[in-house]
């Protein structure tokens, strides 16, 4: 049986943004153990000129929905960027959980052949919907899974490799 739309996208997403509530965890429990202003976590970034954690999550929770609602033709839940703490990223990761929970799998039937049409600040980005997926969406949303990841690692956060695989199937 070939590999449905459904199968790679929102088992895929669910299973990453479970594994980046178990990072944000551990990081809240380390800054809290180790007297570090859970703020300034929050604002952690890689470089200068990267986004800070709490956007790496935001995009994260974007790139999941969107995918899905655009692969459906759908329009997407609206999540305002607003979250300025742990427990409101939490809230914000199992809201997106949640939204793919319950999406329809049925409207993903097909979707490898329908045209995602982007607007980015270059331009319109127009892909046949397995080439958004596979080469946008996942790609991009694993970005912004790493590089949270990575600001967390790099602040000292005791995370290991497989608490950002997680358990295969999970």
């Amino acid at each position: 049986m070939p590999l449905s739309m459904y199968q790679a996208s929102v088992p895929v997403f669910t299973h990453g943004l479970k594994n980046l509530r178990v990072i944000l965890s551990k990081a809240r429990d380390h800054a809290e153990a180790k007297k570090i202003d859970l703020a300034v976590l929050l604002a952690s970034r890689l470089y200068p000129d990267m986004h800070p954690l709490t956007r790496q999550i935001q995009i994260a929770s974007d790139a999941a929905k969107l995918c899905v609602a655009r692969l459906a033709e759908v329009p997407p839940p609206s999540f305002p960027d607003v979250e300025t703490t742990f427990d409101e990223l939490d809230e914000r990761i199992a809201k997106t959980i949640a939204y793919l929970a319950d999406f329809d799998a049925a409207k993903l039937d097909h979707s490898e052949e329908r045209v995602v049409k982007l607007n980015l600040p270059n331009g319109t980005l127009e892909l046949q919907g397995s080439r958004y997926l596979l080469h946008f969406a996942l790609p991009n949303f694993y970005f912004h899974v790493t590089t949270a990841y990575d600001i967390l690692r790099h602040n000292g956060v005791e995370l290991t490799k497989f608490m950002y695989l997680g358990k295969p199937g999970e």
